[in-house]
């Protein structure tokens, strides 16, 4: 069945959780360590099938493969890894049981990090957020202390709620 434009915003799909997120990577053997260590992701095996040269990491009841990049001429130019730790850019998020003891393991490791705050009333958010060795963002939160809320249908259709002015963020390493 297409989507068409007569579909319901929101119409329950048959998906169950995120089972993995993909990268590319210049060196698989750098970033599946990295992956190993600050993560604590456990290497899983590959299907025999795949021809090309990754890995497969998993914990959390999710999966992160590796790729590794080829050079390939005819292939889109590779993004530079960013200057700086944007909370704002895209991401992929974990949720931590204990950010004061993440937050000193990155320290321990002398990984730099931007500590930031999301808050809601009296609900005070953690966050962490750091580079992989090919820049891809990570964030380390306690993101569950916020209920997620629909918004009514009205609301929904009228469009996003106002924006809220960022929180201020602390820059580490």
């Amino acid at each position: 069945m297409a989507m068409g434009s007569d579909e319901e915003p929101g119409a329950a799909v048959p998906l169950v959780r995120l089972n993995h997120v993909s990268f590319q990577c210049a060196s698989v053997e750098e970033s599946a360590a990295f992956y190993q260590r600050v993560l604590g992701f456990q290497l899983v095996k590959r299907p025999a099938s795949l021809d090309f040269r990754g890995a497969w990491l998993h914990r959390y009841g999710m999966g992160v493969h590796l790729l590794q990049r080829v050079s390939d001429p005819d292939a889109p130019p590779v993004a530079r890894r960013p200057a700086a730790i944007n909370p704002k850019g895209n991401h992929i998020s974990f949720q931590c049981a204990d950010m004061g003891l993440m937050k000193a393991r990155l320290g321990d490791m002398r990984l730099e990090f931007v500590a930031a705050r999301v808050r809601d009333g009296e609900t005070v958010v953690e966050q962490l957020f750091f580079h992989d060795p090919d820049g891809n963002m990570i964030e380390i939160c306690d993101c569950e202390k916020l209920p997620v809320v629909p918004l009514a249908a009205g609301a929904a259709a009228a469009g996003l709620p106002d924006l809220v002015v960022p929180a201020p963020r602390d820059v580490h390493g």
